[in-house]
């Protein structure tokens, strides 16, 4: 199995190179990731300019790894379409030091690189976790890893899927649930500041306060839960529900195992 790895903070993040060293106990891994950190541009592309692939060397063993000089969609097309010449299986983009829940998703750089492999017909994950956690990050990293070999091995089918976890060591997890997006996470609004008579504005996340409605993302992490969404971007592409369960199933399996 040949797995992409990207995400939207730098080919250099931490919760990355967590996410390679798990994935490549089960698959051969490829890093192409953005130079420096690209969060907040879902899935924005560059037109207008070139690209610039540099191999990055020493990072992990066994691991190859490019920095690229664009965007996380970028990084995923130009991996696809020039860097890896042997089939990818599937493409895992994370691990975020941040949720991505509710309507987060559709700004997100992580959301919006997993998709950019969804739209060339492969598995696509995207993987985030609470900031400032090592313990979230390792629950992610494993769980991702067990989540990416039942869908390559036995749903090769065309999914998306946005997987978030909440700040618990993996023991502690409760489960895992099939949920939906929360009717939003965050709201933006808008600071005027003052500059040398240069009036200039900035946008200012301010997070909802909500626990999330009855099978929400918000929700199943609120409780204790890992989250996984199924994403789309057409109504013709819904993925089954028995699929959906199975995957569930298989990777609540595998938490209880370790």
């Amino acid at each position: 199995m040949n797995i992409l790895v990207t995400n939207d903070d730098g080919v250099h993040a931490e919760g990355l190179w967590a996410l390679v060293r798990e994935l490549k106990i089960i698959g051969g891994v490829t890093v192409v990731a953005p130079d420096g950190e690209r969060s907040a541009i879902g899935t924005a592309v560059t037109l207008f300019e070139a690209l610039h692939a540099s191999e990055v060397c020493g990072l992990e063993d066994g691991v190859t790894a490019y920095a690229i000089d664009g965007s996380p969609s970028d990084c995923v097309i130009l991996a696809l379409g020039k860097l890896i010449t042997d089939k990818v299986d599937i493409v895992v983009s994370g691990i975020n030091p941040s949720l991505n829940l509710g309507e987060d998703v559709y700004i997100s750089g992580t959301v919006g690189a997993a998709m950019q492999g969804y739209f060339r017909g492969l598995p696509a994950l995207a993987v985030s976790a609470p900031p400032g956690s090592a313990t979230a990050v390792k629950t992610a990293a494993h769980a991702a890893a067990a989540l990416v070999k039942n869908m390559t091995a036995h749903h090769p089918a065309r999914i998306f899927l946005n997987m978030n976890v909440p700040d618990l060591p993996l023991e502690e997890i409760k489960g895992v649930k099939i949920t939906r997006l929360a009717r939003s996470s965050h709201i933006n609004t808008v600071a005027e500041e003052t500059n040398e008579k240069l009036k200039q504005y900035r946008l200012v996340r301010e997070r909802v306060a909500e626990s999330g409605s009855d099978g929400t993302d918000i929700q199943a992490i609120v409780q204790g839960y890992i989250s996984i969404t199924a994403l789309y971007t057409s109504l013709l592409d819904k993925p089954p529900q028995h699929l959906l369960k199975k995957l569930s199933s298989e990777l609540t399996h595998e938490l209880k195992k370790e």
